[in-house]
C-alpha cells in the first residue's frame, strides 16, 4: 500500500506581525503598548470607525468581560451561578460576570443586591479586580497606608474597602496612573478611562502568570493529552515552544494532484492529532485549522521529470479562535522502496496525488511560542 510523506525543505519567508493601529492613540500615548497587546488578543476592541477612544469609560459589565478574556478564561464553565438583581440570563455579559465571581475577581453579592453593570467602573474597583486574581502577601492596613502616603496626596481620602488592594498594588506596582497627569494622586472614585483599564488588566494578565490566585492557578494548568510528539519541543513555565525545524502532520482539506493542480492553489488542513511534547502538554489542539498555497507544481511526465507538489503554509486557526503566521512547508513525494527509487530516476514520470484528509508532513520554518494553559500562541 502507498504512503504518502513528505520530503522537507526550508522556505525563508519573513511574516508580518499583526499590528493595531488606532488613528486615536499615538505611538508615545502612555498606555500605547498596552492597548496594541490586548487589542491583539481581542481583549479590548475599537469601535466601527476605527478609533479606540483611549479617554472613555468602561462599563462594570465590559470590564468583567475584558478581565475574564485577559486572564484566557472565557471557555470556564461555571456550575452555581449566583443571581444579582439586576442581571438575567441571556444578558450579553451573564457569562462572564458568573466567571468573575467564580474566580473571586469580584465579591459575591448580598442576597437580592443588584450588579449595575452599566455603571462605569471606577479605577478603584478596577485595580481590586487585577489585585484579587493574585496570590499575594498579607498586609496590614497600616502597612498599607504607609505605602500609599508615601506617595500619593489622596490617601486618606480612598474607601477603606480599598485600601489594602490598593496598597498591595503599589507595592506590585500596579496601581495605575496617568504620567504627568494627576500623578500624585489615586483617584479611587474616579471612572476608569479605557486606556487606564488597557494598562491594569496588562498588569494582571502579566502578574497572574506568575502569581495567580488559587482558582486561576488551577484553571491556567498546563493542559496535557495524547496525540503527535513534536521532536524538539521545550517548555519553561506555563509557555512552550516549537522550535524551527519541528516536523508534523496535516490532513488535507481537499484534493491536490500533481497533474491537475496549480500554482497559488490555496488548501486547508487540520491537526489529524494533537501536537504534544514528550511530557504530553498540548501544544496544538486537534481540529486547529490551517491555511496555505501550493507554491510549486509540476506534472510527472515520462522520461522529462517526476511529479512536483510543494506546500507553503501561511496561517493556522486555533481552536479558540486566534488566527496567527504559523510559516511551514513541505514537499509531497511517495514511499518508494529501493528497486522504485531505481526506476523513478530511470524512468521519471511519477504522478503525486493527496486525497482529503491524506496525512502530509510539514516543517515550521519559524519557532512558535504557546501559553499551555489555553493554547493561546504568543508569537
Amino acid at each position: 500500500m502507498k504512503k504518502l510523506f513528505v520530503l522537507l525543505m526550508f522556505i525563508f519567508a519573513a511574516a508580518p506581525a499583526f499590528s493595531f493601529q488606532f488613528p486615536d492613540v499615538a505611538k508615545d500615548h502612555w498606555a500605547a503598548k498596552q492597548i496594541e497587546i490586548l487589542s491583539e488578543k481581542g481583549v479590548v476592541v475599537g469601535y466601527p470607525d476605527g478609533t479606540f477612544k483611549p479617554d472613555d469609560n468602561v462599563t462594570r459589565a465590559e470590564f468583567a468581560s475584558m478581565a475574564i478574556k485577559a486572564l484566557g478564561q472565557e471557555n470556564t464553565r461555571v456550575a452555581q451561578p449566583v443571581s444579582f438583581s439586576d442581571i438575567q440570563r441571556g444578558y450579553w455579559a451573564y457569562d462572564a460576570i458568573q466567571k468573575a465571581l467564580y474566580f473571586e475577581l469580584i465579591s459575591a453579592p448580598k442576597r437580592g443586591e443588584a450588579f449595575r453593570p452599566d455603571d462605569s467602573v471606577s479605577r478603584a474597583e478596577s485595580i481590586s479586580v487585577a489585585v484579587n486574581a493574585l496570590t499575594t502577601e498579607q498586609i496590614s492596613p497600616l502597612k498599607a497606608k504607609e505605602v500609599l502616603a508615601a506617595k500619593y496626596a489622596d490617601t486618606d481620602n480612598i474607601p477603606t474597602w480599598f485600601l489594602i488592594p490598593a496598597g498591595k498594588a503599589e507595592i506590585l506596582n500596579m496601581l495605575v496612573v496617568i504620567p504627568a497627569a494627576n500623578s500624585a494622586k489615586i483617584e479611587a472614585a474616579r471612572p476608569a478611562t479605557r486606556a487606564e483599564v488597557s494598562a491594569i488588566l496588562y498588569n494582571m494578565m502579566e502578574q497572574a502568570k506568575l502569581n495567580p490566585n488559587a482558582k486561576l492557578a488551577e484553571a491556567m494548568r498546563k493542559k496535557t493529552g495524547d496525540g503527535y510528539i513534536i521532536e524538539g519541543a521545550t517548555v519553561q513555565g506555563s509557555v512552550g515552544t516549537i522550535p524551527a525545524g519541528a516536523v508534523f502532520p496535516v490532513a488535507l482539506g481537499l484534493y491536490i494532484s500533481s497533474q491537475s493542480s496549480n500554482p497559488g492553489e490555496a488548501y486547508t488542513a487540520t491537526a489529524p492529532r494533537n501536537y504534544i511534547t514528550k511530557d504530553k502538554f498540548i501544544l496544538i489542539n486537534k481540529g486547529a485549522n490551517l491555511k496555505g498555497q501550493l507554491i510549486d507544481v509540476r506534472a510527472g511526465k515520462w522520461f522529462i521529470r517526476n511529479g512536483v507538489l510543494v506546500l507553503d503554509n501561511t496561517l493556522i486557526t486555533t481552536n479558540n479562535d486566534q488566527t496567527v503566521p504559523f510559516n511551514a512547508a513541505g514537499e509531497v513525494t511517495k514511499y518508494r522502496n529501493w528497486f522504485m527509487k531505481f526506476v523513478r530516476v530511470v524512468l521519471k514520470g511519477e504522478k503525486l496525488n493527496v486525497e482529503p484528509q491524506g496525512i502530509v508532513y510539514i516543517k515550521l520554518l519559524k519557532p512558535v511560542k504557546i501559553d499551555l494553559s489555553n493554547g493561546w500562541i504568543l508569537e
